[in-house]
Parts: structure tokens; C-alpha cells; sequence
């Protein structure tokens, strides 16, 4: 899969039944010596917010189900 084709999905966490944001709006931290994705940073204020602040840090293997609308994600309780 392209990282165009993940554009304007839906990020939902499946456990907590809650919309996180939508990957157009959403920045990948890549590890620059391996490049894999580390986390996804989500931001969750309103638009305007300096970025940095009220944003979500989602780890990559929380992902669970990448689908033609959403994206699901699988988050521990204690997060």
C-alpha cells in the first residue's frame, strides 16, 4: 500500500468506540536510519493549535486492520 492510498481514512481506536482524527491531518514519525514508521501523531485541538501541543502519539504496531475507509487501532487500557 502507498501512503497516498492512506490519505483521508479514518483513525478510530476500536476499544474506546472513538474517532481519533483523520490521516490527511496526520504526521508519520519515521526512524531515519530505517526507515519505518514509529508512531503516528495525531492532532486532536482545534485547527490553529501550534502543532506540538494536544496531539496523540500513536505507536505504528497499535495498528490492527487497515480498511478502504478507516483505520483501526488496537490501544492498551492503561493509554
Amino acid at each position: 500500500m502507498r501512503l497516498s492510498e492512506l490519505g483521508g481514512k479514518e483513525i478510530v481506536d476500536y476499544k474506546k468506540a472513538k474517532r481519533l482524527g483523520v490521516l490527511g491531518q496526520t504526521d508519520l514519525e519515521i526512524n531515519s536510519k530505517t526507515g519505518e514508521i514509529n508512531h503516528l501523531i495525531i492532532p486532536s485541538g482545534k485547527w490553529g493549535v501550534r502543532k506540538g501541543t494536544n496531539e496523540i502519539k500513536v505507536p505504528w504496531h497499535y495498528i490492527r486492520t487497515i480498511g478502504t475507509d478507516m483505520i483501526i487501532l488496537e490501544v492498551p487500557e492503561n493509554n
